[in-house]
């Protein structure tokens, strides 16, 4: 596979570059645990309620 062998290849020449791209200084993990809360929320009403009262459960919650 010449297309695989190119793109390691690649990679391999780029190696601090790719590094610096995959490790940022922040994190993301605040951002995440909302995210992840509110779709907890969205599959315990589904079906049940309508948009305005998620949007109310998370706004208080």
């Amino acid at each position: 596979m010449p297309s695989l062998h190119n793109l390691a290849a690649g990679i391999d020449r780029d190696l601090d570059a790719v590094t610096a791209g995959l490790t940022p200084p922040w994190s993301s993990g605040a951002v995440e645990g909302h995210v992840n809360r509110i779709k907890m929320r969205k599959r315990q009403m589904f079906g049940r309620a309508s948009f305005s009262l998620l949007r109310k459960r998370v706004l208080l919650a």
